[in-house]
């Protein structure tokens, strides 16, 4: 197949591309930059084809996506500045990105037949109670800028399209750029206490075991809505269900206890409890973010199951993967 996949100096556009390549897929990447600007860490990506492309630029998008002819394209790119889009001065530009930018790609992508695959997130959703949201609820509350433009994102590709999957993540993290892990390695080290949020409950999701799904799918037919993170299993800084079970959905504070316990294995003392004491705290308590943020990301991943593609694995295992692929 020949693969357009916006975004690529991000993290889930760099590891898409590469798992393209490994599957002997002809990727294409684009972003603004005039060339890749991603990591440079001598992966495929890094020398594979790479078109400048201003996503908000309707030509432009045609003239790509009809002198590629690409089979699919993977839509990775987007504003994710979650609290800068709060900012009337910034409005505009999120807007522009990802609701103007994803119709231009969908309206191209129509024009030749392909597929499109487009990431979304939960924070479609107004992030109240405890029940995992299903990926064809359409009950839709975002509760910030970011939230809304993701959604009518959504709606201009599944309004466009037939031959669509719309995949909602939560939690990101991979090699190429930033993210909550390389946040609490950083800070972790400075400091001797951390206050961290422990009622937003969800699952992270690593871009490596993220980029071969959507290749999965696009490799396939089956088209529609749906969730993926990686799995939560049972574990012991699992948050409580209301009838008092375990489960492995976490808060960020039982994230970040994880990350600091691999690294402190990993022989980095530093981040042992003797050195680093982590305080649970409440959203309200944390009191920095600008725009609201849902205590309920849990995402109910059932649907890939029953369609036949492969589950993420644990993420516990995710981490540990990550951890060594950054070398720490």
């Amino acid at each position: 197949m020949r693969v357009l996949v916006t975004g690529v100096a991000g993290q889930l556009g760099h590891d898409v591309m590469n798992e393209l390549n490994r599957r002997g897929h002809d990727g294409i990447g684009t972003d603004l930059a005039a060339e890749y600007a991603g990591v440079q860490d001598g992966s495929a990506v890094t020398e594979m084809k790479y078109l400048s492309l201003d996503i908000t630029d309707a030509d432009a998008v045609n003239r790509a996506i009809c002198d590629t002819h690409p089979d699919a394209v993977i839509h990775c790119a987007a504003w994710t500045a979650v609290d800068l889009a709060e900012d009337e001065d910034k409005r505009d530009a999120v807007y522009a990105v990802n609701v103007a930018g994803t119709q231009n790609i969908a309206s191209a992508v129509k024009n030749i037949d392909a597929k499109m695959l487009y990431l979304s997130t939960d924070y479609v959703f107004d992030g109240q109670g405890d029940q995992p949201w299903d990926p064809d609820y359409s009950g839709y509350k975002p509760l910030n800028v970011y939230g809304q433009t993701k959604l009518e994102g959504e709606k201009a590709v599944s309004a466009t399209l037939e031959k669509y999957f719309i995949v909602r993540i939560a939690w990101v993290f991979g090699r190429s750029g930033k993210n909550f892990i390389r946040t609490m390695l950083t800070v972790g080290k400075n400091h001797d206490e951390l206050r961290i949020v422990n009622d937003q409950i969800g699952t992270p999701t690593y871009t490596y075991d993220l980029a071969s799904l959507l290749v999965d799918m696009i490799e396939s037919e089956k088209y529609g809505y749906y969730h993926a993170t990686n799995a939560e299993l049972p574990s012991d800084c699992g948050s409580n269900d209301r009838d008092g079970t375990r489960t492995g959905y976490i808060s960020w504070f039982d994230f970040s206890k994880e990350i600091f316990r691999q690294a402190a294995a990993m022989g980095h003392p530093e981040y042992d409890e003797e050195h680093l004491k982590l305080v649970p705290v409440t959203t309200a308590e944390y009191g920095l973010s600008k725009a609201k943020r849902p205590f309920n990301s849990r995402l109910d991943k059932s649907k890939l199951a029953r369609e036949g593609f492969r589950m993420l694995p644990d993420w516990k295992d995710a981490l540990a993967r990550y951890l060594k692929e950054i070398g720490l």
